[in-house]
């Protein structure tokens, strides 16, 4: 495998992936990246050589073991975490649902949730609100085209009461970064409050380090990241304090994965881990991740000066292409024309693969951006995709738009 390196190389890092040296072209990776190669070799060996159940004293068994646990240390090391601090999953999804079940919650506590979200970040929270009677306080923003999730409106909901707030590090659909830091601090003024953060779609842009960030909970989706389907979710020691065990009466409970896991860390998946912490600068990922937002910002330079150049575009998020204040995942909506059918049509002309809909961000898509049922034409581009991948992208736009 080619490892990434400060110096960026479109070449060598394409390289690392199968699927690119196919016809299709992959603008659709906010919904999921491709996988390294040697993740795909990895799973491969191990479903061969050591598919066996963890905990086994033969050799095939402590190899497995070991494998597994190696997983774990490199994905807490990815984030800057403890292994005691980081569960794996199947999903973000899912791992919200678990951990909105083991957070004890008083009568009065009140959540504040972000109407930014993917709906894994709100519909855990809101159900057990409801269950519990608990208060849901929402977080919004004026209906724009640019909303900003302002810490300023937070302060404003903020209560003795509180005892979560939960929101995105970067909108599906906006790709706009936020100031999670402030966000926690802020929090954090609250005693006994805390913040859980969707990271899915911050992760495969930027360097997550959770100590630095402040937050109590954060979660990434694998899947996003490189990897095969899997999520990671982190709580930290303090906070773990705040969740009761899920797990057996008779099983231990010291780990997050203890308390959350419910033996859902898929082994073959797990152990891939190290795979793509290596690829992304293993113990040193700053230069790594500056020369993917280097490179990225290139690409969504090409594209936003594009669709700002039409006056019949509507570009959601940032329009200005600074990587300090988005990832380039890039949406639009054209006058008079269907976002299904422009997608539809690019489907039908070219080898180029986008999406269009509200992207589980329906409350966003309807109450801040005032869209319709079809929400936005999405492209989400990612290190891998080149220049001529984006001009040429452009290209078939422009004829679609313009038919």
């Amino acid at each position: 495998m080619t490892t990434m390196a400060s110096t960026f190389n479109i070449a060598g890092a394409r390289s690392n992936f199968p699927a690119l040296g196919k016809k299709q072209v992959y603008f659709d990776n906010a919904g999921g990246s491709q996988v390294l190669g040697p993740v795909i070799q990895s799973i491969s060996d191990y479903l061969s050589n050591n598919n066996v159940q963890m905990g086994a004293t033969y050799a095939v068994g402590c190899q497995s073991s070991d494998r597994y646990k190696l997983g774990y240390l490199s994905g807490a090391a990815y984030i800057n975490a403890e292994p005691d601090e980081v569960v794996i999953g199947p999903s973000t999804t899912q791992l919200f649902r678990n951990l909105s079940s083991a957070i004890t919650f008083s009568p009065g506590d009140e959540l504040v949730l972000s109407k930014f979200e993917h709906e894994a970040n709100i519909a855990s929270w809101v159900d057990t609100a409801a269950q519990l009677g608990l208060t849901v306080k929402w977080w919004t923003a004026p209906q724009s085209t640019n909303p900003q999730l302002d810490p300023a409106e937070l302060k404003k909901l903020l209560s003795p009461k509180t005892k979560l707030v939960a929101c995105t590090h970067v909108s599906n659909i906006l790709g706009t970064l936020n100031d999670i830091k402030t966000i926690a601090a802020m929090v954090h003024e609250v005693p006994g409050a805390l913040l859980c953060v969707d990271g899915v779609s911050y992760a495969p842009h930027r360097r997550v380090d959770v100590k630095d960030l402040g937050v109590d909970f954060y979660c990434l989706s694998w899947y996003k990241v490189y990897g095969p389907h899997m999520a990671m979710l982190y709580a930290s020691r303090t906070a773990q304090e705040s969740l009761r065990s899920l797990g057996h009466f008779f099983n231990p409970t010291a780990t997050l994965e203890n308390k959350l896991g419910l033996a859902a860390s898929n082994y073959e998946l797990t152990q891939t881990i190290p795979i793509i912490r290596d690829y992304l600068g293993g113990s040193d990922p700053d230069p790594v991740f500056a020369a993917i937002a280097a490179h990225e910002a290139k690409l969504q330079t090409i594209l936003l000066e594009y669709l700002n150049s039409r006056r019949d575009i509507t570009v959601f998020g940032e329009t200005d292409p600074d990587p300090a204040i988005r990832v380039p995942t890039i949406s639009f909506v054209v006058k008079e024309k269907s976002s299904r059918g422009i997608v539809e049509s690019i489907d039908n002309c070219s080898d180029y693969g986008l999406r269009w809909g509200h992207f589980y961000s329906k409350r966003l898509c309807d109450e801040i951006l005032g869209l319709g049922e079809e929400g936005v034409v999405r492209v989400s581009m990612v290190h891998y995709n080149t220049e001529e991948e984006i001009n040429g992208l452009i290209k078939v736009l422009d004829r679609v738009i313009s038919a």
